[in-house]
């Protein structure tokens, strides 16, 4: 017999505003009903639910991450080696249910990584995206357009791809030399010289070229392409901010996230003038920048950081969400916020996904602790169960 609805029972609820012990049943793809009863049997009817026992596990909501490149690294993992998009979409989903990611904006870069071997590989990769996710998937698929300001060849496609409803988030970058994380002498060289490969002559005549570009950006033309995000209800970020007068600058083009500020005043600044402020959980995880910016943690504990994503990383972003709330600054559930909440509500999504409540999606995860390590047992996504794992020797203590 099909079974009418699932209950998950005896579980620690990771609700927006508290922990609580109890219950929710799910009709469907739906939460139906959230109880503060870890075994409410008189609402239980075995012949119709199935029952999932949690055992005291936590239940959290899916975790939604705004910005990851890893879709990237799986089509070309080294430089110059390419691999089949299907194989590196199923591979990465497989990864991403695995870490409790339920929804991912799938971060395409427009004017650096597979865009340098040609921007038909960009449009290449988000028709399989699209394609993929209408047809069959694990998890909620969106894509985050990258461009890059210097990019100027790209900006006609980057239009193109908004008009067709490619396009669920934009952020503007500028990964030129002396912007950014690129400011200290010689930083965006050797980038370029590790990540693609090339010799100091080549690179020489790259930031040159870059620097040319830097100087071509017309203005206005990245104003009409923020103007029509915004017609199209696309949430734009910036990248890299360093100053207040980066942000001032966004802010002219509608932008309402920050992403990866690189100092704790930029930061506030970004949240003072409301922006929502991105961290990244690679950086939370390990306590630090590798590029010797800001720490992740210590805007978060001033307040001035409100989402955490897990940048290249998938494996980081629940880890950093059990870091953050480790040392009692931030309760459990504001923690789980910047995974979920947080960045539905900068995604414009929050009525559907991001918490646990009553009519939401039924995106969760069941996370045991074990040795102080969150462990996922079980992802659902939209009500079925994509994911389930368990241990051949030994037992969740």
């Amino acid at each position: 017999m099909t079974k009418q609805g699932k209950w998950i029972i005896d579980a620690l609820l990771v609700l927006p505003d508290k922990v609580m012990q109890g219950s929710l049943f799910i009709d469907g793809s739906t939460i139906a009903n959230i109880v503060e009863d870890k075994a409410p049997h008189s609402l239980i009817n075995l012949d119709k639910h199935e029952v999932i026992d949690a055992r005291g596990a936590f239940v959290l909501p899916g975790l939604i991450d705004i910005h990851c490149d890893a879709i990237e690294k799986e089509v070309q993992p080294r430089p110059n080696t390419l691999f089949p998009m299907d194989l590196a979409l199923y591979e990465l989903e497989k990864k991403l249910a695995g870490n409790g990611i339920t929804t991912m904006y799938q971060s395409i870069s427009l004017g650096v990584g597979l865009s340098l071997r040609g921007d038909e590989l960009v449009v290449q990769l988000i028709d399989h995206i699209r394609r993929y996710r209408d047809q069959r998937s694990m998890i909620r698929h969106r894509v985050h357009l990258r461009y890059e300001l210097i990019h100027l060849a790209g900006l006609q496609l980057a239009e193109e791809l908004i008009r067709a409803g490619a396009v669920d988030y934009m952020s503007f970058m500028n990964h030129g030399p002396g912007q950014g994380q690129y400011k200290r002498p010689g930083s965006f060289e050797a980038y370029v010289m590790k990540n693609q490969g090339v010799d100091k002559e080549e690179v020489k005549k790259i930031a040159e070229n870059a620097l040319q570009k830097q100087a071509a950006i017309d203005w206005e033309d990245i104003r009409a392409l923020s103007q029509l995000a915004h017609q199209h209800r696309i949430p734009i970020a910036s990248h890299d901010d360093d100053s207040e007068e980066t942000i001032m600058k966004a802010l002219e083009f509608g932008v309402t996230v920050s992403e990866f500020p690189l100092n704790l005043e930029t930061a506030a600044y970004a949240k003072d003038k409301q922006l929502y402020v991105c961290v990244g959980a690679p950086n939370v995880v390990r306590g630090g920048s590798h590029d010797k910016n800001m720490r992740a943690i210590d805007a978060i504990h001033a307040g001035t950081a409100n989402i955490v994503c897990s940048d290249y990383l998938p494996s980081s972003l629940l880890a950093a969400v059990f870091t953050i709330a480790e040392d009692e600054r931030m309760s459990l559930s504001d923690a789980v916020n910047m995974a979920s909440l947080n960045p539905a509500k900068a995604m414009g999504i929050d009525r559907h996904f991001g918490s646990i409540e009553q009519g939401k999606a039924a995106d969760l995860l069941l996370v045991q602790s074990i040795e102080g390590y969150p462990w996922i047992q079980r992802t659902i996504v939209d009500g079925t169960t994509v994911y389930l794992s368990d241990f051949f020797h030994g037992t969740v203590s």
